[in-house]
């Protein structure tokens, strides 16, 4: 899916980590929400879930040490990992800024 029909945009942004990672909150009509953003490179950033996630990369590429996991993995366009809810996870643009949709819950 290529965009978002019928929803609502939360007009103020959430800015992280002085401004490496900004996001727009939707809200679709059915109530669910997702954040669409974007996490410029040249940090390693570190993000704590509050419900479970599910990032959806629409482009760039992420390298990403998800909880548990021994090592960093690569994510690209058209690719997305879980994290569960309260969980730590560390992530950072790889060459370019990474676009994303975050799904909750």
């Amino acid at each position: 899916m290529s965009q978002f029909n019928d929803v609502s945009v939360v007009q103020k942004a959430n800015v992280y980590f002085d401004g490496k990672c900004v996001s727009h909150t939707v809200v679709l009509a059915d109530g669910t929400r997702k954040s669409v953003g974007v996490i410029l490179p040249g940090a390693q950033l570190t993000f704590n879930t509050g419900t479970p996630e599910i990032m959806e990369c629409v482009a760039g590429r992420a390298s990403v040490k998800l909880p548990g996991a021994a090592a960093f993995a690569e994510f690209g366009a058209g690719e997305s990992f879980s994290v569960a809810s309260g969980a730590t996870f560390l992530i950072e643009a790889v060459d370019e800024p990474y676009h994303y949709v975050c799904h909750f819950g």
